[in-house]
């Protein structure tokens, strides 16, 4: 066993199950995925740490207990169509790839998407799409989507990406206020987007995610 797959299972069994994630196709990808491929080169080393890793520009990987919880609460399936936004280099992508039918992923780097579609192909990922574009106008074009992940934090969501969320379906977000942070799972019915609480975490707030300033006369 290499070091990596060795480091694989510890993350699964002290930072995923312990977190009361426990469905096999979440532990199964998380084990399958090889997530020192999806980080740069000069991060392989800390790829299994149990934090955020930085991406530079205010981006993060999410700690792998924070994507695994969010897998967890959404309980996608395999037929269904999954929006990914800010997937950086693909890891969140390969892993969704795993349990849903495909996955729209949005990468407004195009450094970071170029890595991402090399990655996904070289782990023979072909339910992927990499879309380049601004991360907060989704991807319209191949929607409207069953499940929408946000790979970072918002403090207002955007009208743009709730559009892009069918009708009975699901979207996970990780909202913060000032240094607390919370999961929410959103449900929409009747072109409104219910939210509930799932779990707290803490990211960056996402380029385009910030609140918008109210003006008062």
């Amino acid at each position: 066993m290499s070091d990596f797959a060795a480091r694989r299972i510890m993350m699964v069994d002290t930072q995923v199950r312990p977190s009361d994630v426990t469905k096999f196709p979440i532990i199964d990808a998380m084990l399958t995925v090889k997530r020192e491929d999806f980080v740069p080169a000069a991060q392989r080393e800390t790829a299994y740490l149990g934090e955020n890793l930085d991406l530079g520009g205010g981006r993060v990987l999410l700690e792998p207990r924070t994507l695994a919880k969010m897998l967890d609460a959404l309980a996608i399936t395999n037929a269904e169509l999954v929006l990914d936004i800010g997937c950086a280099m693909g890891y969140s992508a390969a892993v969704i790839s795993h349990m849903a039918e495909a996955v729209v992923a949005v990468e407004s780097d195009e450094a970071l998407a170029h890595e991402a579609q090399e990655a996904l192909t070289a782990s023979g990922v072909d339910n992927v799409i990499v879309h380049v574009g601004p991360l907060t106008e989704g991807a319209p074009q191949h929607g409207p989507y069953d499940v929408i992940l946000i790979q970072g934090a918002v403090a207002e969501l955007p009208q743009s990406i709730s559009n892009q969320l069918k009708e009975g379906g699901r979207i996970a977000c990780l909202f913060m206020e000032g240094a607390l942070g919370e999961v929410r799972i959103g449900y929409k019915q009747d072109e409104h987007i219910t939210w509930r609480m799932a779990f707290n975490a803490a990211a960056p707030v996402l380029a385009g995610f910030e609140r918008r300033p109210v003006f008062q006369l």
